[in-house]
């Protein structure tokens, strides 16, 4: 028998994600510094291999502000208005039965090989020994690094930051960490790790604060705009989410793409609700 087929992160169809859906799950070991339940898995189907991430319902921990539905099906939720917006900026996720029952299964990212050399794209994050940022990055806030002396927390001014901010608002997402941010070994951006989104509450805290305020971007504008399109009451993907999460829930996602869209400008922190997540990598 031939060697299966190694899927690609980059090249997503139907049939990548029938992989996912209907493949062979073979746990191969679990991710320990996890909060929930997060097993390594290798997926194959139709003479086809991936590497995937399956988080059972099982291993959740219930949380006490989120609750209706489950982490993996926000999961799912997150990729299905990602891929809506047209940016890719969620890994291929299905929900599905696996050999601990339901749960998220997300394709595996790989990132450069460990002997390549960073590419500059690749630095999203730094704390540099400075007032302001640099050109060509945004402030965050001062961090604590030593004991009495602060350092400033700082993002790449990068487009594909900027678009997740703009998914990351429209989700509400509730924990985009450093760590929750990888690039593959092509230069392309995701951002994992959506369990704690979609909350009728504004729950927003993230490190991409660097643009708020700032007008959207014409891209973003139009992608909001075909967005807002596909939430109709009959619209797939608004059929699709209401499978996934609550009848507010969704209704909030519609108000939020509006209210991006009347204020045509990226969110700003509340005041009510800690703007940035702990710890923030």
């Amino acid at each position: 028998m031939s060697a299966p087929e190694r899927i690609p992160a980059r090249s997503v169809s139907d049939r990548d994600l029938a992989l996912l859906a209907q493949g062979e799950l073979h746990v191969e070991g679990q991710i320990r510094d996890a909060s929930n339940a997060v097993l390594l898995c290798t997926v194959t189907h139709e003479g086809r291999e991936a590497s995937c991430v399956y988080k059972p319902v099982r291993g959740e921990r219930p949380l006490w502000d989120f609750p209706d539905g489950t982490l993996a099906q926000r999961e799912v939720a997150a990729y299905e208005v990602s891929e809506a917006l047209g940016w890719g900026l969620v890994p291929p996720t299905v929900l599905r039965d696996g050999p601990y029952g339901e749960g998220m299964c997300q394709l595996w990212i790989d990132g450069p090989a460990e002997s390549a050399e960073p590419a500059e794209g690749d630095r999203l994050l730094a704390l540099v020994d400075a007032q302001e940022p640099a050109p060509g990055w945004k402030a965050i806030g001062f961090a604590e690094v030593e004991e009495g002396r602060t350092a400033l927390l700082v993002h790449a001014d990068d487009p594909r930051l900027r678009r997740l901010a703009v998914l990351d608002a429209v989700i509400n997402n509730g924990d985009r960490k450093g760590g929750h941010l990888l690039v593959d070994a092509g230069g392309r951006l995701y951002g994992i790790d959506h369990g704690v989104t979609f909350n009728v509450e504004d729950k927003l805290r993230t490190l991409l604060w660097g643009w708020a305020g700032e007008p959207l971007t014409e891209e973003a504008t139009a992608s909001l705009e075909a967005l807002r399109e596909r939430l109709g009451a009959d619209e797939p993907l608004a059929v699709r989410l209401a499978e996934l999460i609550t009848d507010a829930e969704l209704e909030a996602v519609r108000e939020r793409v509006a209210a991006l869209l009347k204020s045509g400008r990226h969110r700003e922190p509340s005041g009510e609700w800690p703007a940035i997540p702990w710890p923030p990598v």
